[in-house]
Protein backbone atom coordinates (compact mmCIF):
# COMPACT_ATOMS: atom_id res chain seq x y z
CA UNK A 1 0.00 0.00 0.00
CA UNK A 2 2.61 2.29 0.90
CA UNK A 3 4.77 1.61 -1.99
CA UNK A 4 1.47 2.21 -4.16
CA UNK A 5 0.64 5.56 -2.50
CA UNK A 6 4.23 6.83 -3.14
CA UNK A 7 3.84 5.92 -6.77
CA UNK A 8 0.90 7.68 -7.25
CA UNK A 9 2.78 10.71 -5.49
CA UNK A 10 5.40 10.81 -7.82
CA UNK A 11 3.52 11.51 -10.63
CA UNK A 12 3.21 14.95 -9.43
CA UNK A 13 6.16 17.40 -9.48
CA UNK A 14 8.44 17.57 -6.37
CA UNK A 15 7.75 20.28 -5.60
CA UNK A 16 4.20 20.35 -5.74
CA UNK A 17 4.07 17.26 -2.96
CA UNK A 18 6.51 18.61 -0.96
CA UNK A 19 4.08 21.92 -0.50
CA UNK A 20 1.31 19.46 -0.62
CA UNK A 21 3.17 17.56 2.64
CA UNK A 22 3.53 20.96 4.25
CA UNK A 23 0.18 22.27 4.31
CA UNK A 24 -1.84 19.39 4.98
CA UNK A 25 0.18 18.28 7.81
CA UNK A 26 3.10 20.34 9.04
CA UNK A 27 0.86 23.28 9.11
CA UNK A 28 -1.44 21.31 10.71
CA UNK A 29 -0.06 19.87 13.70
CA UNK A 30 2.80 22.62 14.38
CA UNK A 31 0.94 24.12 17.30
CA UNK A 32 -0.25 21.01 18.63
CA UNK A 33 3.17 19.24 18.74
CA UNK A 34 4.25 22.34 20.26
CA UNK A 35 2.14 22.81 23.35
CA UNK A 36 2.27 19.22 23.96
CA UNK A 37 5.69 18.49 23.19
CA UNK A 38 4.93 15.81 20.84
CA UNK A 39 7.22 14.63 18.64
CA UNK A 40 6.30 14.86 14.65
CA UNK A 41 5.63 12.03 13.53
CA UNK A 42 2.87 12.31 11.13
CA UNK A 43 4.42 15.46 9.81
CA UNK A 44 7.88 13.34 8.88
CA UNK A 45 6.09 10.62 7.00
CA UNK A 46 3.92 13.14 5.05
CA UNK A 47 7.40 13.81 4.17
CA UNK A 48 8.52 10.50 3.78
CA UNK A 49 5.75 9.87 1.55
CA UNK A 50 6.01 12.84 -0.85
CA UNK A 51 9.63 11.61 -1.38
CA UNK A 52 11.82 14.42 -0.06
CA UNK A 53 13.05 12.24 3.21
CA UNK A 54 15.69 11.15 0.27
CA UNK A 55 16.01 14.31 -1.13
CA UNK A 56 20.01 13.89 -1.83
CA UNK A 57 19.44 10.17 -2.22
CA UNK A 58 20.35 8.71 -5.51
CA UNK A 59 17.29 7.31 -7.08
CA UNK A 60 18.98 3.47 -6.98
CA UNK A 61 18.08 3.82 -3.51
CA UNK A 62 14.82 5.83 -3.41
CA UNK A 63 15.51 8.99 -3.43
CA UNK A 64 15.13 12.03 -5.72
CA UNK A 65 18.63 12.34 -7.08
CA UNK A 66 18.64 16.47 -6.03
CA UNK A 67 20.91 18.57 -4.23
CA UNK A 68 21.58 21.02 -1.85
CA UNK A 69 19.65 23.66 -3.78
CA UNK A 70 16.48 21.70 -3.27
CA UNK A 71 17.53 20.48 0.67
CA UNK A 72 17.63 23.96 1.54
CA UNK A 73 14.77 25.16 -0.33
CA UNK A 74 12.60 22.29 1.24
CA UNK A 75 14.28 23.18 4.87
CA UNK A 76 13.42 26.41 4.19
CA UNK A 77 9.66 25.99 4.07
CA UNK A 78 9.19 23.37 6.61
CA UNK A 79 11.14 26.25 8.81
CA UNK A 80 8.69 28.97 8.07
CA UNK A 81 5.99 26.62 9.83
CA UNK A 82 6.93 24.36 11.97
CA UNK A 83 11.23 24.67 13.20
CA UNK A 84 10.78 21.80 15.04
CA UNK A 85 10.32 19.62 12.03
CA UNK A 86 12.20 21.73 9.96
CA UNK A 87 15.03 20.71 12.42
CA UNK A 88 14.35 17.11 12.74
CA UNK A 89 14.65 16.98 8.97
CA UNK A 90 17.80 18.44 8.65
CA UNK A 91 19.06 15.91 11.29
CA UNK A 92 17.79 13.29 8.85
CA UNK A 93 19.15 14.25 5.86
CA UNK A 94 22.55 14.96 7.36
CA UNK A 95 22.65 11.45 8.51
CA UNK A 96 21.22 10.29 5.06
CA UNK A 97 24.01 12.61 3.21
CA UNK A 98 26.69 11.11 5.85
CA UNK A 99 25.71 7.75 4.28
CA UNK A 100 25.69 8.51 0.48
CA UNK A 101 28.89 10.50 0.77
CA UNK A 102 31.01 7.71 3.13
CA UNK A 103 28.56 4.53 3.21
CA UNK A 104 28.48 1.26 1.38
CA UNK A 105 26.18 -0.06 -1.09
CA UNK A 106 25.01 -2.48 1.35
CA UNK A 107 24.52 0.66 4.11
CA UNK A 108 22.76 2.69 1.85
CA UNK A 109 20.08 -0.04 0.71
CA UNK A 110 19.27 -1.42 4.85
CA UNK A 111 19.21 2.45 6.02
CA UNK A 112 17.82 4.47 2.96
CA UNK A 113 16.11 2.53 1.07
CA UNK A 114 14.73 0.56 3.31
CA UNK A 115 10.69 0.99 3.79
CA UNK A 116 10.46 3.06 0.92
CA UNK A 117 12.71 5.36 2.48
CA UNK A 118 10.92 6.05 5.67
CA UNK A 119 13.46 5.36 8.38
CA UNK A 120 14.18 8.27 10.42
CA UNK A 121 17.71 9.06 10.96
CA UNK A 122 19.74 11.53 12.79
CA UNK A 123 23.09 12.78 14.48
CA UNK A 124 23.98 11.65 17.56
CA UNK A 125 27.06 13.57 18.53
CA UNK A 126 27.45 16.02 21.28
CA UNK A 127 28.59 15.34 25.06
CA UNK A 128 27.86 17.12 27.60
CA UNK A 129 31.58 17.28 28.82
CA UNK A 130 32.52 18.80 26.24
CA UNK A 131 29.20 21.17 25.90
CA UNK A 132 28.91 23.01 22.49
CA UNK A 133 32.54 21.75 21.17
CA UNK A 134 29.74 18.67 19.23
CA UNK A 135 33.20 17.53 17.49
CA UNK A 136 34.96 16.58 20.36
CA UNK A 137 34.66 13.60 21.84
CA UNK A 138 35.31 11.51 25.02
CA UNK A 139 33.45 8.31 24.64
CA UNK A 140 35.24 5.65 22.83
CA UNK A 141 34.06 2.55 21.63
CA UNK A 142 35.31 -1.20 22.30
CA UNK A 143 35.25 -4.55 20.44
CA UNK A 144 34.32 -7.32 21.02
CA UNK A 145 35.31 -10.13 18.02
CA UNK A 146 34.08 -8.43 15.07
CA UNK A 147 31.82 -6.05 16.93
CA UNK A 148 32.08 -2.66 18.54
CA UNK A 149 30.36 -1.91 21.61
CA UNK A 150 29.11 1.77 22.18
CA UNK A 151 29.35 3.39 25.65
CA UNK A 152 28.61 7.26 25.58
CA UNK A 153 26.21 9.60 26.91
CA UNK A 154 25.12 11.71 24.25
CA UNK A 155 23.83 15.26 25.72
CA UNK A 156 21.50 16.95 22.61
CA UNK A 157 20.32 13.96 20.31
CA UNK A 158 17.48 15.53 17.78
CA UNK A 159 14.90 12.60 17.29
CA UNK A 160 16.11 10.89 20.55
CA UNK A 161 14.01 7.46 21.31
CA UNK A 162 12.54 8.57 18.63
CA UNK A 163 14.78 7.72 15.23
CA UNK A 164 15.38 4.35 13.44
CA UNK A 165 19.01 4.85 13.35
CA UNK A 166 21.67 7.30 14.37
CA UNK A 167 24.99 8.43 13.16
CA UNK A 168 27.19 8.07 15.99
CA UNK A 169 30.43 9.60 16.42
CA UNK A 170 33.10 8.88 18.94
CA UNK A 171 36.77 7.58 19.55
CA UNK A 172 37.90 4.69 17.77
CA UNK A 173 38.54 1.95 20.49
CA UNK A 174 42.09 2.12 21.59
CA UNK A 175 42.37 5.77 20.03
CA UNK A 176 45.58 7.51 19.23
CA UNK A 177 44.19 11.13 20.40
CA UNK A 178 41.33 13.15 20.44
CA UNK A 179 41.54 13.32 16.14
CA UNK A 180 40.82 9.56 16.33
CA UNK A 181 37.14 8.95 15.37
CA UNK A 182 35.11 6.55 14.11
CA UNK A 183 31.50 6.91 12.82
CA UNK A 184 29.14 4.25 13.57
CA UNK A 185 25.01 3.42 11.96
CA UNK A 186 23.11 2.76 15.46
CA UNK A 187 20.23 0.90 14.73
CA UNK A 188 17.19 2.53 16.98
CA UNK A 189 16.16 -0.76 18.06
CA UNK A 190 19.11 -2.29 19.84
CA UNK A 191 19.31 -2.89 23.00
CA UNK A 192 21.16 -0.67 25.81
CA UNK A 193 19.85 2.39 24.37
CA UNK A 194 17.99 5.17 26.94
CA UNK A 195 16.38 8.48 26.11
CA UNK A 196 15.65 10.95 28.06
CA UNK A 197 12.99 13.50 28.43
CA UNK A 198 13.08 16.51 26.35
CA UNK A 199 11.41 19.91 28.17
CA UNK A 200 12.82 23.03 26.49
CA UNK A 201 11.65 26.38 26.26
CA UNK A 202 11.74 26.09 22.26
CA UNK A 203 11.45 23.47 19.37
CA UNK A 204 9.60 21.39 21.73
CA UNK A 205 8.76 18.87 18.98
CA UNK A 206 12.02 17.78 18.63
CA UNK A 207 12.70 15.26 21.14
CA UNK A 208 16.32 17.01 21.38
CA UNK A 209 17.10 15.10 24.48
CA UNK A 210 20.38 13.40 25.83
CA UNK A 211 20.42 9.72 25.00
CA UNK A 212 22.45 6.82 26.91
CA UNK A 213 24.72 3.62 24.95
CA UNK A 214 25.25 1.43 27.36
CA UNK A 215 27.11 -1.61 25.48
CA UNK A 216 25.14 -1.57 22.29
CA UNK A 217 26.76 -4.02 20.22
CA UNK A 218 27.11 -2.71 16.16
CA UNK A 219 28.06 -5.08 13.59
CA UNK A 220 31.33 -3.92 11.59
CA UNK A 221 29.06 -3.79 8.56
CA UNK A 222 27.88 -0.48 10.22
CA UNK A 223 30.69 1.25 10.69
CA UNK A 224 30.82 3.99 8.38
CA UNK A 225 33.86 4.91 6.42
CA UNK A 226 37.14 3.49 8.28
CA UNK A 227 38.35 3.59 11.55
CA UNK A 228 40.40 6.94 12.15
CA UNK A 229 38.31 8.87 9.10
CA UNK A 230 35.90 10.06 11.60
CA UNK A 231 37.82 13.99 11.74
CA UNK A 232 37.23 13.54 7.75
CA UNK A 233 33.91 12.96 7.87
CA UNK A 234 33.06 15.72 10.70
CA UNK A 235 34.63 18.66 8.16
CA UNK A 236 33.47 17.04 4.56
CA UNK A 237 30.45 14.77 5.58
CA UNK A 238 28.47 16.41 8.58
CA UNK A 239 29.42 19.91 8.68
CA UNK A 240 28.72 21.30 5.45
CA UNK A 241 24.88 19.56 5.01
CA UNK A 242 24.40 20.30 8.52
CA UNK A 243 25.26 23.66 8.60
CA UNK A 244 23.35 24.56 4.79
CA UNK A 245 20.28 23.06 6.25
CA UNK A 246 19.92 24.40 9.98
CA UNK A 247 20.58 28.42 8.06
CA UNK A 248 17.74 27.52 6.29
CA UNK A 249 15.25 26.46 8.79
CA UNK A 250 15.95 29.47 10.92
CA UNK A 251 15.84 31.91 7.40
CA UNK A 252 12.23 30.21 6.68
CA UNK A 253 11.53 30.88 10.51
CA UNK A 254 12.28 34.09 10.19
CA UNK A 255 9.79 34.73 7.02
CA UNK A 256 7.27 32.46 8.43
CA UNK A 257 6.82 35.12 11.66
CA UNK A 258 7.52 38.08 9.38
CA UNK A 259 4.49 37.13 7.23
CA UNK A 260 2.58 36.25 9.79
CA UNK A 261 3.22 39.58 11.25
CA UNK A 262 2.57 41.36 8.25
CA UNK A 263 -0.77 39.46 7.71
CA UNK A 264 -2.00 40.96 11.59
CA UNK A 265 -0.96 44.09 10.89
CA UNK A 266 -2.41 44.57 7.75
CA UNK A 267 -5.89 43.35 9.21
CA UNK A 268 -6.65 44.23 12.79
CA UNK A 269 -8.36 47.52 13.15
CA UNK A 270 -8.72 49.92 15.97
CA UNK A 271 -12.18 50.56 16.11
CA UNK A 272 -11.30 53.99 18.17
CA UNK A 273 -9.57 55.58 15.69
CA UNK A 274 -10.37 53.41 12.64
CA UNK A 275 -6.76 52.66 11.59
CA UNK A 276 -5.08 49.55 10.87
CA UNK A 277 -1.85 48.63 12.83
CA UNK A 278 -0.20 49.16 9.68
CA UNK A 279 -1.87 52.73 9.70
CA UNK A 280 0.88 53.61 12.22
CA UNK A 281 4.60 54.43 10.67
CA UNK A 282 6.32 53.16 13.37
CA UNK A 283 4.60 49.32 12.37
CA UNK A 284 5.75 49.99 9.19
CA UNK A 285 9.07 51.03 10.24
CA UNK A 286 9.24 47.70 12.32
CA UNK A 287 8.06 45.67 9.24
CA UNK A 288 10.61 47.86 7.05
CA UNK A 289 13.85 46.69 9.07
CA UNK A 290 12.80 43.16 9.47
CA UNK A 291 12.28 42.61 5.73
CA UNK A 292 15.31 44.00 4.78
CA UNK A 293 16.91 41.39 7.11
CA UNK A 294 14.73 38.40 6.06
CA UNK A 295 15.90 39.25 2.40
CA UNK A 296 19.50 39.43 3.09
CA UNK A 297 19.25 35.19 3.47
CA UNK A 298 17.88 34.09 0.06
CA UNK A 299 20.72 34.71 -1.95
CA UNK A 300 23.33 33.88 -0.04
CA UNK A 301 21.92 30.02 0.67
CA UNK A 302 21.33 29.89 -3.13
CA UNK A 303 24.88 30.89 -3.65
CA UNK A 304 26.64 28.36 -0.80
CA UNK A 305 23.96 25.69 -1.53
CA UNK A 306 25.40 25.83 -5.57
CA UNK A 307 28.69 25.67 -4.41
CA UNK A 308 27.94 22.50 -2.13
CA UNK A 309 26.56 21.14 -5.43
CA UNK A 310 29.38 21.97 -7.64
CA UNK A 311 31.97 20.41 -5.05
CA UNK A 312 29.90 17.54 -4.78
CA UNK A 313 29.95 16.58 -8.39
CA UNK A 314 33.75 17.31 -8.50
CA UNK A 315 34.35 14.93 -5.77
CA UNK A 316 35.74 17.78 -3.84
CA UNK A 317 36.16 18.62 -0.11
CA UNK A 318 33.33 20.46 0.64
CA UNK A 319 35.00 22.08 4.05
CA UNK A 320 36.69 24.22 1.45
CA UNK A 321 33.36 26.69 2.27
CA UNK A 322 33.12 25.65 6.14
CA UNK A 323 33.83 29.15 6.93
CA UNK A 324 31.21 30.79 4.98
CA UNK A 325 28.63 28.46 5.85
CA UNK A 326 29.65 29.02 9.28
CA UNK A 327 28.91 32.58 8.69
CA UNK A 328 25.27 31.74 7.06
CA UNK A 329 24.42 29.93 9.90
CA UNK A 330 25.31 32.86 12.30
CA UNK A 331 23.32 35.27 10.22
CA UNK A 332 20.29 33.01 9.97
CA UNK A 333 20.27 32.70 13.32
CA UNK A 334 20.70 36.00 14.38
CA UNK A 335 17.94 37.19 11.71
CA UNK A 336 15.41 34.68 13.16
CA UNK A 337 15.30 36.22 16.35
CA UNK A 338 15.51 40.13 15.58
CA UNK A 339 12.86 39.11 13.09
CA UNK A 340 10.49 37.35 15.58
CA UNK A 341 11.41 40.20 18.48
CA UNK A 342 9.68 42.57 15.25
CA UNK A 343 6.70 40.24 14.54
CA UNK A 344 6.09 39.82 19.03
CA UNK A 345 6.74 44.02 19.24
CA UNK A 346 4.15 45.13 15.97
CA UNK A 347 1.44 42.51 16.91
CA UNK A 348 1.26 43.17 20.51
CA UNK A 349 -0.89 41.29 22.84
CA UNK A 350 -1.91 38.89 20.06
CA UNK A 351 1.70 37.66 19.01
CA UNK A 352 2.37 37.43 22.75
CA UNK A 353 -0.87 35.07 23.27
CA UNK A 354 -0.24 31.34 22.65
CA UNK A 355 0.52 30.43 18.67
CA UNK A 356 2.66 31.06 15.74
CA UNK A 357 4.40 34.36 16.58
CA UNK A 358 5.17 33.44 20.29
CA UNK A 359 6.01 29.87 19.48
CA UNK A 360 8.49 31.37 16.45
CA UNK A 361 9.83 33.66 18.95
CA UNK A 362 10.86 31.03 21.14
CA UNK A 363 12.26 28.62 18.46
CA UNK A 364 14.38 31.09 17.67
CA UNK A 365 16.86 31.72 20.44
CA UNK A 366 17.68 27.79 20.09
CA UNK A 367 19.32 29.06 16.73
CA UNK A 368 21.79 30.85 19.10
CA UNK A 369 23.00 28.11 21.09
CA UNK A 370 22.86 25.01 18.48
CA UNK A 371 26.30 24.34 17.68
CA UNK A 372 28.41 25.73 16.53
CA UNK A 373 27.15 28.39 18.77
CA UNK A 374 26.94 31.97 17.34
CA UNK A 375 29.50 33.11 20.18
CA UNK A 376 31.97 29.85 19.00
CA UNK A 377 31.40 30.73 15.47
CA UNK A 378 32.30 34.39 15.29
CA UNK A 379 35.84 33.13 17.20
CA UNK A 380 35.71 30.56 13.66
CA UNK A 381 35.41 33.37 12.05
CA UNK A 382 37.80 35.73 13.50
CA UNK A 383 40.67 33.65 13.85
CA UNK A 384 40.28 32.69 10.08
CA UNK A 385 40.54 36.67 9.14
CA UNK A 386 43.75 37.22 10.65
CA UNK A 387 44.89 33.79 9.96
CA UNK A 388 44.89 31.71 13.48
CA UNK A 389 43.93 28.32 13.35
CA UNK A 390 40.43 27.03 14.73
CA UNK A 391 42.13 24.89 17.02
CA UNK A 392 38.96 22.21 17.27
CA UNK A 393 40.87 19.33 18.36
CA UNK A 394 44.92 20.69 18.62
CA UNK A 395 45.98 23.84 20.33
CA UNK A 396 47.67 25.28 17.81
CA UNK A 397 45.98 23.33 14.91
CA UNK A 398 43.49 22.77 12.44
Amino acid sequence: MASAKLADNFSQHPYSRLDAAIDATVRVNADRNDLEGRFPRENLEALAQAGWSGVLNDSRFGGLGLGHIDFAEAANRIGQVDASTGLIYVMHVGAAQTINLYGSDDQKERWLKAKDGALLGTYSTSERATGGHWWYNLSEASRDGDDYLLDAKKSFTTSSGQADFYVVQTRTPGAKDQADIVFLIVDGKSPGIESKPWNALGVRANHSGPIQYTSVRVPQRDRLGAEGQGKEIIYNGVSPVYLIGLGAVWEGLARGVFNAAVKHTASFVHKDRNKRLADYQAIRQELGAAKVLVESLRPWRLELAARLDELWRAGKPQSEILIPLTEFKVHAAEVANKVAAAALTVTGGYGYHRGPIERSFRDARAAIAMGPSNIIARDWIGKSLVGLPLELFYEGGE
